[in-house]
């Protein structure tokens, strides 16, 4: 089991950090902003049903090692806390965004903003707390 369970904390917070870090920027500065962004889109959905697994998996193995002491566990809370920017950021801002970016051809962005660059914006900050927590829960040893 511990095996498995680094398995999909590697998959998932190093996944996070690889897409964020690494392949996204290179996405953008090597392709056109419409593949890169399409790209980087389908990557980002990805690793967020990643998440969703790895994450499913690490507490159901939390409460089985530790009981309903898990549940007390600074860990515990890390992961639902990423898991919560995960759901955030999967079925509530992605969908937004797609919305926005089939209307971009239409009209410009809202005289009172919230277009796709508000959008992108709090979906960076959610995926930046995510990573960040997911830092927090490898530097803990959990």
């Amino acid at each position: 089991m511990d095996g498995l369970r680094a398995l999909a904390k590697t998959f998932w917070i190093g996944g996070l950090w690889v897409i964020g870090v690494i392949v996204a920027p290179v996405l953008f500065k090597t392709l056109d902003a419409a593949t890169a962004g399409m790209v980087a889109g389908r990557l980002f959905a990805v690793i967020a049903w990643v998440g969703l697994v790895c994450g499913a998996f690490l507490l159901v193995d939390m409460v089985w090692r530790n009981g309903v002491s898990g549940l007390k566990m600074g860990a515990f809370w890390l992961i639902v806390g990423m898991l919560v920017c995960t759901l955030i950021n999967q079925f509530g801002v992605a969908p937004i965004i797609v919305t926005l970016k089939q209307q971009m051809n239409h009209a410009a962005e809202g005289l009172f903003g919230g277009g796709f660059a508000t959008w992108h914006a709090i979906s960076s900050l959610i995926y930046l707390a995510q990573s960040l927590l997911g830092l927090a829960y490898i530097w803990r040893g959990e």
